[in-house]
């Protein structure tokens, strides 16, 4: 998810170099969802990682 996030910002600063705003703020708008989203997921799967699954082990 993060090599997706890096792909789309730098889209995003291609397309804004070349003048194109609309397409460079959507490829922004995307890197910065998948962005937060991994590391959202990433924190929670550290939290259960470091509780829950120790646990079960």
């Amino acid at each position: 998810m993060l090599k997706w996030a890096l792909i789309f910002a730098i889209i995003g600063v291609i397309a804004g170099v070349l003048g194109f705003g609309g397409v460079a703020g959507g490829a922004f708008a995307i890197a910065k969802f998948l962005f937060w989203a991994f590391i959202i997921i990433a924190v929670i799967l550290l939290v259960l990682g470091v509780t829950v699954f120790k646990k079960v082990t």
